[in-house]
């Protein structure tokens, strides 16, 4: 039976990933609380350490692509290299403004992928993000005149959608919820470390602790699996990575609005100021804009956005 780092093709990711991101390291958990959650800690830990030097052995269950290569855990704080780190079944995942992401294995594809990163403006990162994913799982051609299944619903969530999403449809009838993304990032002496967390639910699940109504990718693609995923989508992320911190948003524009769910949706929102209104698309920055009489811009990270009728 092969081992967990040869099912999930550590060794292949490692290859096609290291050139883009020197010194990257690929590490598969069969158990974790959080995958941000822990590459975080070891970042504040290599930060914190005399000498920026942490090493705890034996701390982890990972295994690293390449053995001869430094573990994070080894490296001095100064070199915050890269890491994707992929939990089997994550117990303690977290979404977006504090809530539970449930990860069962085979089931979910759950991972983190830690990077410096410095672009000019981090304004619409996590849209950035969503766009590499759904393009990865759910390629169109440039001129193809039918719709999306894989939708965009800002800031951080991706959706597969019922039918052709249209202005003025009833929000019950868009689609579900399909997988979120949590970035978060922190500073180890003069540089910022990315991290960027995906969950995906990939094959049906009976879980308690999950709503009704959302969706998996066996249901685009019958054969889906955690594994095939991630090789479908790691190469796409740090690419659009990489472009983001070198462009930022404003080039992505036009492929977001392709697939943004809320376009043309009434939806209600947490700013006082602007409890409800339609949305009309992004813009070059990546706020929301909304009309509520005057048109306003919702910045991520300030507010949250729900579909009137009970849409997440």
């Amino acid at each position: 039976m092969p081992n967990s780092q040869t099912q999930w093709g550590a060794e292949a990711l490692w290859q096609q990933l290291e050139p883009l991101l020197p010194g990257l390291s690929v590490e598969v958990l069969a158990r974790a609380e959080s995958t941000n959650t822990l590459l975080l800690d070891r970042a504040r830990a290599w930060a914190g350490a005399p000498d920026g030097l942490v090493t705890r052995p034996g701390e982890l269950d990972g295994r690293s692509a390449d053995r001869e290569r430094p573990t994070p855990l080894g490296r001095r704080g100064a070199d915050i290299q890269p890491c994707l780190l992929v939990a089997e079944q994550q117990t303690r995942g977290r979404g977006r403004l504090g809530r539970d992401w449930v990860s069962s294995a085979g089931a979910s594809l759950t991972f983190s992928l830690a990077l410096p990163l410095a672009p000019a403006d981090w304004s619409g990162l996590s849209l950035a993000v969503g766009l590499a994913l759904a393009e990865a799982l759910d390629p169109l051609p440039a001129e193809a005149p039918t719709s999306p299944r894989l939708m965009l619903k800002w800031p951080n969530d991706l959706w597969l959608a019922e039918g052709p999403a249209q202005p003025g449809q009833a929000s019950g009838s868009l689609g579900r919820k399909l997988g979120g993304i949590l970035i978060e990032t922190v500073n180890v002496g003069h540089r910022r470390l990315c991290v960027v967390g995906v969950g995906l639910n990939v094959r049906p699940q009976a879980v308690p602790e999950l709503p009704h109504g959302y969706a998996c990718l066996a249901e685009m693609q019958a054969e889906a699996s955690a594994p095939a995923t991630l090789a479908a989508v790691a190469l796409p992320l740090v690419r659009a990575l990489l472009r983001f911190e070198a462009e930022g948003f404003a080039p992505l524009q036009g492929a977001y609005a392709r697939r943004d769910l809320l376009q043309g949706q009434p939806v209600t929102t947490t700013l006082a100021a602007v409890p409800e209104g339609v949305a009309e698309g992004v813009d070059e920055r990546g706020a929301l804009r909304v009309r509520s009489g005057d048109l306003h811009s919702l910045v991520s990270g300030e507010v949250s956005v729900r579909l009137q009728g009970g849409g997440a």
